[in-house]
């Protein structure tokens, strides 16, 4: 981007106070504008009145003002989960989903346009990567839903589309613009980052002096199931994941959480459940179960329910701490990227 058009949603208060003299206005306007952006949500410059006049016109005209589109949004009758498609600047589309539990409402977001992994129980990676979002975009998912709900989110995931490893910039600017105490100010220790296993960005996170938890999919107890499963497993092997999730909980304090997806006949029996205690074990982590959703371009099954239970119970002999996620959403396709799939198959169909 050049001088032009600045992307200010994106920039910390520090950086938008030197953009706002630059353009040759008073210091103290860079505060407002930054309470109109991540305090009030505003959706555009003009919702900005005790900001001069002129100054939003320069505004809208040297700068991009990152305001997410609703071109869809379902709830479901079940729980009052809410799928929301975003359309961003360029006509690109995100998903983003609400979950509302009894602590709070809870927020998932995309961290990029489409994914370049190739998980293959994972809807979002079937077109690949089409871009990175930037810290704004990934910001105006949680703003959106707030005004659109009119409460408060209390808690973020960053769990929609995208390996947020592969974005590491702006996620991590995303994070500290989202916890600063001059914007929605919420606590980073209710921020989750969920990664395929991406060891750098492991590493390098545990050295930013953050205190959001960590989130690996690993969905398998070993190398060989793994790689059948998610392609990044041939670049780093759970011997190199697992000690940089370690050094991650050293460095921070912040127990990790293991995203486990049984799949049926693939990792859900108890062989599998025992070489998983063997390597979480002393990780003082948590292990969250998923019933893999069925994916139509897939044909794998969800496990059932008493293999689940048994994996669960077997787990828990051995002192591990396991939740099964409980799924939200069943009536609108709450599955990751199924949304936004057949939003655009349909558009092709038209």
């Amino acid at each position: 981007m050049g001088m032009e058009n600045r992307d200010i949603k994106s920039m910390e208060l520090s950086e938008l106070t030197e953009y706002v003299k630059e353009l040759g206005e008073k210091p103290f306007r860079a505060k407002q504008l930054y309470q109109w952006m991540h305090q009030k949500l505003a959706a555009s410059f003009d919702e900005m009145t005790n900001l001069p006049k002129e100054f939003r016109s320069k505004l809208s005209e040297s700068t991009v003002y990152t305001s997410l589109e609703t071109v869809q949004m379902f709830e479901s009758g079940i729980d009052g989960t809410r799928k929301y498609l975003f359309g961003l600047g360029d006509g690109n589309i995100i998903e983003s989903v609400l979950m509302r539990y009894r602590h709070g409402n809870s927020v998932c977001i995309s961290s990029q346009v489409g994914c370049r992994m190739g998980c293959r129980f994972c809807a979002s990676t079937l077109d690949g990567l089409t871009r990175n979002l930037t810290a704004g975009e990934m910001l105006d998912q949680i703003y959106r839903i707030q005004s659109s709900i009119g409460e408060r989110v209390s808690n973020v995931v960053v769990m929609g589309s995208g390996e947020p490893m592969d974005n590491y910039d702006n996620l991590v600017r995303f994070i500290r613009l989202l916890s600063d105490e001059n914007g929605l100010n919420i606590s980073q220790r209710n921020i989750t980052v969920s990664t395929c296993g991406i060891v750098p960005g492991i590493r390098r996170l545990s050295e930013e002096g953050l205190s959001v938890t960590l989130a690996l999919s690993l969905h398998a107890p070993n190398d060989e199931v793994r790689k059948t499963l998610m392609p990044i497993a041939n670049r780093y092997s759970l011997s190199e994941v697992l000690p940089a999730c370690r050094e991650y909980y050293e460095k921070t304090g912040r127990r990790l959480t293991f995203e486990y997806s049984l799949v049926r006949g693939v990792n859900d029996n108890l062989e599998e459940a025992k070489k998983l205690a063997g390597l979480v074990g002393n990780m003082h982590g948590h292990v969250n179960l998923i019933p893999v959703n069925p994916i139509k371009e897939r044909d794998y099954r969800q496990s059932d329910r008493e293999a689940i239970e048994a994996f669960k119970t077997y787990l828990e002999k051995k002192g591990i701490n396991v939740t099964v996620r409980r799924e939200m959403g069943r009536d609108i396709g709450g599955a990751c990227g199924q949304l936004r799939k057949s939003y655009l198959s349909k558009k092709e169909g038209e």
